[in-house]
């Protein structure tokens, strides 16, 4: 069902959407709906948001998440954290046992250290792509401050 929602999500127009007009187009039940909407805000891919007046959420792709973009290197920092609390605790053990948490500690600096020069290089990119045309200025891209999402006609 996660998978289902994401893809969705993806197509779907408007692009924000309730768990009823989700369940309805997915044909699921609101629970499972909302389940997967659920486990998606964990892993930061969506957001829920409510306009003014509105008695329900709506649900949408988090286009202004670096984690969802991949270059949120904050789960990286830790894992490099852990994995040198227990090169600590292995402190006195051959170099055999100590290996796999050496080779993790070194992927995730080298990851803290590259996914922001990445990002830089991927937003840079991708605006090429859009004045050669081959990617469309979205409204909808939190890039665009200028307008709000809204507001835009569909």
């Amino acid at each position: 069902m996660v998978g289902r929602l994401l893809g969705y999500l993806m197509v779907c127009w408007p692009r924000e959407q309730s768990i009823s007009e989700l369940a309805e187009a997915l044909l699921a039940s609101r629970s499972a709906i909302a389940g997967a909407v659920s486990t998606l805000e964990t892993l930061g891919l969506v957001s829920r948001s409510r306009a003014a007046g509105e008695r329900m959420d709506r649900v949408s792709i988090d286009r202004t998440s670096r984690r969802a973009w991949g270059f949120d290197v904050s789960e990286y920092r830790e894992q490099g954290e852990l994995a040198r609390e227990g090169l600590e605790v292995l402190a006195d053990a051959p170099p055999e046992r100590r290996a796999v948490l050496l080779e993790l500690a070194a992927f995730a600096d080298f990851l803290v250290e590259r996914l922001p020069v990445l990002e830089q290089e991927w937003n840079a990119h991708r605006e090429s792509l859009r004045v050669a045309g081959e990617l469309a200025h979205d409204p909808f891209h939190p890039d665009r401050e200028d307008q709000d999402p809204r507001s835009a006609a569909p």
